[in-house]
């Protein structure tokens, strides 16, 4: 049987999509504006690369999907849960309250229900202070308005006990319809940073829910049952239930879509990929052929989190760019986004884009006019962008040394061959369409990041509990338990920390089950 299988990947601009084979052969690519609802300019891509396919409904095997649903609902403050936040941790965590770094409106989005109860654990296991059941049952009638929880225990990375009894009290009180994050499913240790990135993933339920249902209703549509699957932040695929219960892990998906599409396309499994959009372009880079992971915490809508994210810097120069020659010409970062064929200059708008600008040089031939550009306008923008670009690349390398650059997505002709830095510069055959291809030849994978104390096991037994912990991970997001192999290790002795302790953080790959 022949795998047929669609990736798209929906951004600000443009919504991709590619039809390929089982033996990864592009067979159908399209590139269409992304539409306000979203889920007609997904079937408007999917109806393009079914016909110049040649490829039915019935024979496709997967669909896959990037979406940015989670990103513009926390950017826009919009169609977000009422989260109760609980923190296990009274008394010693009381200095500092839940969302206290959070901008005011998101906070007041979610509810700004917080709680902190007694519980919790050291670094080691041993328990920090009794939890009392009778306090957390009191605390969930409190939130009689909430219709999700967040729940976050001290050191629950390390031991999940009280997070585990927390949600099953939940359960008991008020039903199994309401949504429950723990956090020592999403993050990492660091207990504000954790707790945040659990209260997004909380908020983000019901959007993730509607975001799966559009998505479902979308292949009914059409006729077509498939698997399907999300792209999420690492590179990897997970499952539609699964992207419900973690949808925070789906907002940095495009970046890493693109990541992943570009080392495929070009064949460069280390190197860094700049990624030229509509509105943005993303800098990031690519370690063994997978996205290199950000080692610090990352804001989320202005809010500090510590799970899985990819390392990008995203910079406002895209094709959509507005052009401004007020004291000197700029390029960005305001954008004319999905509206590109209604107000550029080439197509007959008034707005003078980076678009208009290749238009008038003579390097692409779209819309229905040329624009009258300066050369000189058009050489001091073009200048600009090289220098924005060279400077995330630096900044995204890790020495000195000249390494290969890859530049991909709709807007590459705005970056030049030549750039300070790269050993070689690659602009693979489907660059515009790189998103949808990484979405498409996805792997699943699964993660854990967890503090072991080597007091109670040796080295050995806790590298291998983390192991056995990724795998099913990796199974639970929807991997062939065949073909799932151990891809990343991380050991960090923790110096800093009583007794023999180490943080062992391990990530598992597998091929779709089919």
């Amino acid at each position: 049987m022949t795998d047929y299988r669609i990736g798209i990947d929906v951004g600000g601009t443009n919504t991709d999509a590619v039809v390929m084979d089982g033996d990864d052969n592009l067979l159908a690519k399209t590139k269409t504006p992304t539409t306000e609802d979203i889920t007609s300019g997904i079937l408007s891509a999917l109806d393009v690369v079914l016909d110049d396919s040649g490829v039915s409904e019935d024979e496709l095997d997967y669909v896959m999907l990037g979406t940015t649903h989670a990103t513009n609902a926390i950017t826009e403050r919009r169609g977000l849960n009422e989260v109760g936040v609980i923190r296990i941790g009274a008394p010693a965590t009381q200095s500092i309250r839940p969302l206290l770094e959070w901008p005011d409106d998101l906070a007041a989005a979610i509810g700004n229900n917080v709680a902190i109860l007694d519980g919790g654990h050291e670094f080691d296991g041993r328990l920090l202070n009794d939890l009392d059941e009778e306090q957390v049952r009191a605390q969930i009638r409190e939130f009689s308005d909430v219709d999700a929880f967040a729940v976050t225990s001290v050191f629950s990375p390390v031991r999940d006990d009280h997070e585990t009894r927390v949600a099953e009290l939940i359960r008991e009180e008020v039903g199994d319809d309401v949504p429950i994050s723990v956090s020592n499913e999403i993050g990492s240790v660091g207990l504000l940073e954790r707790e945040n990135a659990t209260a997004l993933n909380a908020a983000l339920t019901s959007v993730a829910s509607e975001a799966a249902n559009a998505f479902v209703e979308a292949m009914d549509e059409r006729g077509i049952d498939a698997n399907l699957y999300f792209g999420q932040n690492d590179g990897t695929l997970m499952s539609v239930d699964y992207a419900i219960r973690y949808p925070i892990f789906t907002v940095a998906s495009g970046p890493s879509n693109s990541v992943r599409g570009a080392a495929y396309l070009s064949q460069v499994e280390n190197g860094i990929i700049v990624d030229v959009g509509g509105t943005t372009t993303d800098v990031g880079a690519v370690t063994e052929g997978f996205p290199r992971e950000s080692s610090v915490a990352v804001e989320i809508g202005e809010v500090k989190t510590n799970f899985r994210m990819p390392d990008i810097i995203a910079i406002g120069i895209g094709g959509g760019s507005i052009v401004s020659t007020d004291g000197g010409v700029t390029v960005g970062p305001q954008s004319v986004g999905y509206k590109l064929t209604e107000e550029a200059r080439c197509f007959g708008g008034e707005t003078l884009t980076a678009t208009d600008l290749e238009v008038a040089a003579g390097t692409i031939d779209i819309g229905s006019e040329t624009p009258a550009v300066d050369d000189e306008i058009v050489e001091a923008a073009r200048e600009y962008v090289r220098e924005r670009v060279e400077r995330e690349v630096d900044r995204m390398k890790t020495s000195a040394d000249p390494v290969p650059v890859v530049i991909v997505g709709g807007g590459s002709i705005l970056v030049p061959d030549d750039i300070a830095g790269a050993s070689e510069v690659h602009k693979p055959d489907h660059y515009e369409v790189a998103n949808a291809v990484g979405v498409a030849i996805a792997q699943v994978s699964g993660e854990v990041d967890r503090i072991y104390s080597l007091d109670e096991m040796d080295r050995e037994g806790a590298i291998q509990h983390a192991k056995d912990e990724a795998t099913d991970n990796a199974l639970a997001a929807g991997a062939d338990p065949d073909s799932v192999d151990i891809v990343d290790i991380e050991e960090v002795p923790l110096s800093y920390l009583p007794g023999n302790a180490v943080r062992i953080k391990v990530k598992a790959a597998g091929a779709l089950d089919h």
